[in-house]
């Protein structure tokens, strides 16, 4: 995995005084942090063909395609793409392959994009970005830059797998990194935090460093769980919240309005407020261990198996005045 590009991207910009502490970080995780099955990971990806599509939709979806491949390429491509599982973020067609994720992420995407600032021309931070899905779809919505972190292996397998795929495209780039590992750079137009508020121990250190990576009047896009309940309910799960460890703090959609603003973020406005059905989270071929409708009551679908209210997740924007 070479990161010399993206330090060459920044080199001149508003990120340049990331290069400060960016290498000696990436450094590191190089020496010290790579899975056991990164190696293996790790060839998958540079085995991979580096192609350049004919058809390229990332404004729609994350796909691509080209009729100069054969079915015998086509199933390489698959078995590569299949040592990387369990595929979580997505989905993905990629000449052919159909990786059904475990997650319908273009459903939330869809949920989330009405109510944003158009992207076009921005540059973006993706906090626990995943295999990158997200990141795709920025791009197609007109993005400058999107830079995504997430200190999963697997997953920054994933995203350089399918960049492979798409021709290489150097408009995005993830970074093996925790947001508690960043600077202050206070150089990024939007900052998306999906799914990671509720892993935090402290959810307000985490708001302030959303908060420090943007520009002033930059736009925070946040997907959280919530609860039901008046302004000032917070959840405080046991041991497993859905099977889940390390969830710590689920407030109510007010609650979180609440903290938001005592951060110090202007205009903070509840976007969208939905339930997670178990049609769009689930098991598929692509993700094969257990997924929602087993973390739900089979006698109760409204509750966790540990009893608490079944997942519902709310979006917030809000501006960095």
């Amino acid at each position: 995995m070479d990161f010399g590009n993206f330090y060459q991207l920044i080199a001149k910009g508003p990120l340049a005084p990331w290069l400060e502490t960016l290498p000696a970080q990436i450094a590191a995780w190089q020496r010290e942090s790579l899975h056991g099955h990164f190696k293996n990971w790790d060839r998958s990806v540079e085995y991979l063909p580096s192609l350049t599509p004919e058809k390229l939709d990332l404004l729609h979806s994350v796909s691509a395609d080209s009729s100069q491949l054969t079915d015998r390429q086509r199933g390489g491509i698959e078995k590569l793409l299949r040592n990387l599982m369990p595929w979580r973020k997505g989905p993905y067609s990629l000449y052919g392959v159909n990786i059904d994720t475990e997650w319908r992420s273009d459903w939330k995407w869809e949920r989330v994009l009405p109510h944003i600032s158009p992207l076009a021309g921005r540059t973006v931070l993706d906090v626990g970005c995943g295999s990158g899905y997200h990141m795709w779809r920025m791009i197609g919505a007109g993005a400058h830059l999107v830079v995504g972190i997430d200190p999963m292996q697997l997953f920054l397998c994933q995203f350089e797998a399918v960049r492979k795929l798409l021709g290489g495209d150097q408009r995005a780039h993830l970074l093996p990194l925790g947001i508690e590992q960043l600077p202050e750079l206070k150089a990024f137009d939007t900052v998306f935090s999906m799914g990671v508020l509720y892993h935090r121990r402290s959810p307000l250190d985490h708001l302030y460093q959303l908060k420090n990576q943007l520009v002033s009047g930059g736009e925070l896009v946040l997907e959280t769980l919530v609860i039901e309940g008046d302004d000032q309910q917070v959840l405080v799960p046991g041991e497993r919240y859905a099977q889940m460890r390390n969830v710590y703090f689920i407030p109510t959609t007010g609650a979180l309005k609440n903290w938001l603003e005592k951060c110090g973020f202007v205009d903070v406005r509840i976007a969208d407020y939905s339930v997670t059905s178990t049609d769009e989270q689930r098991r598929t071929s692509w993700m094969t261990s257990e997924s929602l409708a087993e973390f739900l009551d089979p006698n109760d679908p409204t509750k966790t198996v540990e009893g608490y209210p079944a997942p519902l997740r709310a979006v917030l924007v809000a501006t960095k005045p």
